[in-house]
């Protein structure tokens, strides 16, 4: 149900909220290349396509506000009767392609199938069938005296969700990516230790363009943890691992691009060493700037902007909960610390935007070097109000707008985020409720 509108420092926001059950817990969000439809995809199997309002006279300030386009079931639960085993029915990533036509089309993908899915709308219907009743039986062609030439007439808007690819049986382990290539023919597809070059036309078969799987499994050291695709060279990929490395490959090298172009990585400094430095130094998500000459990396405690130029260390770093450094422990007790944050860079590359704990997310000005840190929740996002910024003290007193470590709730985390293409607008996904939070509209 779409509640209504809120806000934050200069933001407009819209809760969209169902029943609360495990199926319902948002897995991703993202907006497609004009900003006008976003996409959220469940744990459930669900995708919901959302539309945004086309501006009236009248409400210039509903223009911002995003309502159901179309709902519909993308992947179904599975069992591996081989393997024996369950494949659930969560959309880990959605990917929209770019707009040909009247129609949308968006993959999806759980942990072992993509899927590209068709949207398209439907306000006029045919009748006047010669073989068939208005109803769709079949007429006995003896009663059939005269041609008739069928003619299409005005109908209620409906909006299609049809299955035009399916790409499977190429995975062996989890899908924890898909990207498209901007020469829009192809995508890939990335799981633990492969990832797959797909083309859009063709399901039976890929191409594998990277293998890190050893021939003795006992010798595996990491695994991919994200991939994606240059936004302007369709030859050029990069790929993170859970050693905190990121690789960029160039696909004219070579067919399989086991040997990278270029190697990312920041050097451990030897005092901050411990036991968990393996586990939070492990890249949770990569992306590539909207200029193609950055990359951004998240993991457990920081984001990393990297310039493409410049592989000895990255750019820049934002702590994005250094205030967790002490809770580590027990962070690793209750799972909390294997979580997958998303990071994303507004429409200008100039601000970057990722979750965090208690239903915080994290804004950093690249140019200002400021940062703020907003919360998205039902009982402080009022409509159209402004969301006042949050500070997390650690250890004495706190103020009264300041909030304990030790009072943070780590069962409510924002994992995903998007950001509109162009305007300032974005998405938050926490748990089973997604914000829309828009510049502020005077």
């Amino acid at each position: 149900c779409l509640v209504t509108n809120c806000n934050r420092p200069n933001v407009n926001t819209g809760i969209l909220c169902v029943l609360f059950s495990e199926s319902d817990i948002i897995s991703t969000v993202e907006f497609n290349s004009t900003g006008e439809l976003l996409a959220t995809g469940d744990k459930g199997g669900r995708v919901v396509v959302f539309q945004r309002e086309q501006e009236s006279k009248n409400q210039p300030h509903r223009r911002g506000e995003y309502n159901v386009y179309s709902t519909f079931q993308s992947h179904e639960p599975e069992f591996d009767y081989l393997k024996s085993l369950e494949i659930e029915e969560k959309i880990n990533k959605i990917r929209w392609l770019p707009q040909q036509n009247a129609a949308y089309f968006l993959l999806s993908t759980n942990d072992k199938t993509v899927k590209l899915w068709k949207i398209s709308e439907r306000d006029k219907r045919p009748e006047g069938y010669n073989l068939k009743d208005e109803d769709g039986r079949i007429r006995d062609p003896t009663t059939i005296t005269a041609l008739r030439v069928p003619v299409l007439r005005p109908m209620d808007l409906m909006v299609e969700a049809t299955p035009r690819r399916v790409f499977s049986n190429a995975h062996t382990y989890h899908i924890n990516s898909i990207s498209v290539n901007s020469d829009y023919e192809t995508f890939m597809s990335t799981d633990d230790l492969r990832i797959n070059l797909w083309n859009l036309e063709i399901t039976n078969r890929s191409f594998n363009i990277v293998d890190i799987k050893p021939v003795n499994m006992e010798e595996l050291t990491e695994v991919i943890t994200a991939a994606e695709f240059h936004p302007h060279q369709c030859n050029t990929f990069v790929y993170s691992s859970s050693k905190g490395s990121i690789r960029l490959c160039d696909m004219r090298a070579s067919a399989l691009c086991d040997n990278h172009s270029k190697f990312f990585e920041e050097p451990e400094d030897p005092s901050n060493r411990s036991f968990f430095s393996e586990i939070i130094s492990s890249i949770s998500d990569v992306k590539f700037s909207h200029s193609g000459r950055y990359l951004m990396t998240r993991d457990y405690l920081t984001v990393k902007v990297w310039d493409l130029n410049m592989e000895s260390k990255p750019l820049e770093t934002y702590q994005v909960h250094d205030y967790l450094r002490s809770k580590l422990c027990s962070l690793y007790e209750n799972d909390c610390i294997f979580d997958k944050f998303e990071c994303v860079w507004n429409g200008s590359d100039s601000v970057i935007m990722t979750g965090s704990y208690n239903n915080f997310f994290r804004m950093f000005d690249r140019n200002t070097k400021r940062d703020v840190t907003l919360e998205a929740s039902r009982e402080n996002s009022k409509p159209r109000a402004i969301l006042k910024p949050r500070k997390v003290c650690v250890g004495g007193k706190c103020r009264k707008d300041e909030i304990s470590v030790d009072s943070l709730d780590f069962s409510k985390k924002i994992l995903h985020t998007a950001w509109h293409p162009y305007e300032n607008i974005i998405a938050v996904a926490a748990t089973n409720n997604l914000y829309i939070f828009q510049d502020k509209v005077n």
